[in-house]
């Protein structure tokens, strides 16, 4: 039931390049219905993604509408893409209680309710609570199952098929622009929040095609790495063992504890069947009884998992790389978000709305967003090529980016760092491959989890902090400044902690010869 030694060592390597030894393998694994939950992923990153990144629309309506400043009119986007990310890992207590399926399609309607009331706003206040937090809730508990879910269902391709996934980021980026566009030009910003709200009903239906998979299934879904992987998982092996030593690896406790719960369910169905000749009501009695207490034992494990995660022996934060990973978080989301936000305002400035009105710079991130999260995903599933190698090119190039984006003039040179941008920012599919290989399949809920939620602090603080400098200096060229160099920071700490993870086996081995 738990993640083996080499699903949580730290190797950062390809997991394409592994074998299953499954007794008898599900042809959903991989393949089969696997596919509908590669789709249902697909359409919520359209649904929810993609219209965040298409709130700079809104955004300027808002502007007009309520007349205030632009940093604290930026705050109802940020709220909106923050939550959506921050609530991941109570999230994740949700998916641990109730499952991926339930959990989304309670989403789903919160989601839609956000924007049907966010259509009634009377000031900007009133939309930071029905669309910032109401909206993002909703947006939350759907998005982690969609991501939980394809690492569930996919061994081999995890990084193609999270790649194909998350492109509905980019494919909703672009046609909810447009839709968006169109919505507030014919019927004004208050409709085409209405009709969004109708559109985001369509989550539900997403949810319902998460079709879980069974204990068994996940326990036969276990990897073993390749000898060319294990000499550079043993150099990193030094936190695995720590982890193993807290306990993370050990099932004695969670047997015992099923074990506890098989005697008391037993106990009640020995009682039931003992009792048919009781009357009617006595065992309407008994058989609710025992239904609460089925759901008080599922409510009691789920929690039981998802504290230990966070707080317990085992917690996840006893993986300094994976610390290392949520610090990476904190400072990179924001400089993917911000230009998302500000672009049509900076377009604007330039004077260079007509060239952007045939198409739009934030439409060339999307699309090329798109073909960026599927090559990446393709080049990471290649034999001969590390996922954290991948990983790291396409965050260099992503800061690079955001550092130049200020000095471009012209729309041309704007439009190539925004493709730049675009296809550099695929490592997002990424991320949850990455995050398997650090904690294992079960952790991976509450360990993304974490990382959405660090992702969802930095989406929450990013886009006010940009209209912030800019009602201060009348430039957004600070704000990408500033942006650019703590992502930086946060690249360095994902070098520096691998390091030290292969310094100290090393000072361990040496230690012990003397």
């Amino acid at each position: 039931m738990y993640a083996s030694r080499e699903d949580i060592g730290y190797d950062f390597g390809d997991d394409s390049k592994v074998r299953s030894k499954p007794i008898k393998p599900n042809p959903n694994i991989d393949g089969g219905w696997a596919w509908m939950i590669v789709l249902s992923s697909f359409l919520v990153h359209i649904l929810i993604m993609g219209s965040q990144m298409a709130l700079g629309i809104l955004n300027m309506e808002w502007l007009e509408e309520f007349n205030q400043s632009r940093g604290l009119t930026a705050w109802v986007s940020s709220l909106s893409m923050g939550i959506t990310l921050i609530v991941g890992p109570f999230i994740g207590l949700f998916i641990s209680m109730c499952g991926c399926r339930t959990t989304a399609i309670i989403g789903g309607i919160l989601n839609a309710l956000g924007w049907i009331l966010s259509a009634y706003a009377s000031n900007v206040h009133y939309l930071f609570l029905t669309f910032g937090v109401t909206a993002g809730i909703g947006s939350g508990m759907v998005y982690l199952p969609a991501v939980v879910m394809v690492g569930q269902y996919f061994q081999k391709r995890r990084a193609l098929a999270q790649g194909l996934s998350t492109t509905g980021t980019g494919f909703g980026a672009f046609l909810m622009t447009a839709l968006l566009k169109y919505l507030c030009t014919e019927f004004g910003w208050r409709n085409a929040m209405f009709i969004q709200g109708a559109i985001s009903l369509n989550l539900c239906v997403c949810g319902a095609l998460m079709r879980p998979l069974s204990p068994k299934d996940l326990r036969e879904k276990y990897v073993v790495r390749s000898d060319s992987e294990e000499n550079r998982a043993k150099a990193l092996s030094h936190s695995t063992e720590t982890i193993k030593s807290n306990g993370v690896l050990g099932e004695e406790p969670e047997k015992k504890e099923e074990a506890t719960n098989e005697e008391v369910l037993g106990s009640v169905q020995h009682i039931e069947i003992g009792g048919k000749s009781a009357s009617g009501r006595s065992m309407y009695g008994l058989r609710l009884f025992k239904t609460v207490s089925q759901l008080t034992i599922t409510v009691r494990k789920g929690f039981a998992l998802w504290y230990s995660s966070y707080f317990g022996a085992t917690s996840l934060f006893t993986n300094r790389v994976f610390v290392a990973f949520i610090i990476w978080a904190l400072f990179a989301y924001s400089s993917f978000v911000i230009p998302f936000i500000h672009l049509p305002e900076i377009v604007k400035q330039y004077n260079l709305s007509r060239q952007d009105n045939v198409f739009p710079l934030t439409s060339i991130i999307a699309i090329v967003h798109i073909f960026g999260k599927v090559i990446l995903g393709i080049i990471s599933d290649l034999p001969c090529i590390s996922t954290w190698n991948v990983f790291l090119m396409a965050n260099f190039t992503l800061v690079t980016c955001i550092l130049t984006l200020p000095l471009m003039r012209t729309y041309v040179g704007l439009a190539v760092v925004c493709a730049l941008i675009g296809f550099s920012s695929g490592y997002f599919s990424l991320m949850p491959v990455v995050t398997e290989d650090l904690v294992g399949t079960k952790h991976l809920a509450n360990a993304y989890g974490i990382i959405i939620c660090a992702n969802g602090i930095s989406a929450l603080f990013g886009p006010p902090f940009a209209g912030w400098i800019y009602d201060m200096t009348e430039k957004y060229d600070f704000s990408f400044y500033i942006a650019g160099l703590l992502y930086m920071v946060g690249i360095i700490f994902l070098l520096i902690q691998p390091c030290i993870q292969k310094k100290q086996p090393r000072e361990k081995s040496t230690e012990a010869q003397v």
